[in-house]
């Protein structure tokens, strides 16, 4: 059930982006954009969390699950260093996930070349 879950949320989401994609005038780098910033907003409200216990991975591995966690390291690194975890909270809280992309998007620029089209 946990997979069906997963899935149901993933799939909406996914087709949310896809039919922006489709029919509106909006760049890619948009719509993820305004996925993130969703993320952070449902995130800060708290409407994002009962989706993350429902839709477990569905919820979490997208980009509005990656604005919730920047949200969710914030509030909780406010309530730890009061101010100053404002700007604490989403780096510490994302650090792990950013930490790996930097990585393999380096590790797949040494794999593979580029080449001019042209």
């Amino acid at each position: 059930m946990n997979y069906l879950q997963a899935f149901i949320v993933g799939g909406i989401l996914c087709a949310i982006g896809q039919v922006l994609i489709d029919y509106t005038k909006l760049t890619p780098a948009r719509i993820l954009t305004a996925y993130v910033v969703t993320g952070v907003l449902l995130g800060a409200l708290g409407l994002y969390e009962p989706l993350t216990k429902w839709g477990g991975a569905g919820a979490t591995v997208p980009l509005t699950g990656f604005g919730y966690l920047l949200a969710k390291g914030v509030q909780e690194a406010v309530q730890e260093y009061g101010f100053l975890g404002i700007f604490l909270g989403g780096f510490t809280s994302a650090a792990g996930g950013v930490a790996a992309a930097v990585f393999f998007g380096l590790l797949a620029a040494f794999i593979f070349r580029s080449e001019d089209r042209s």
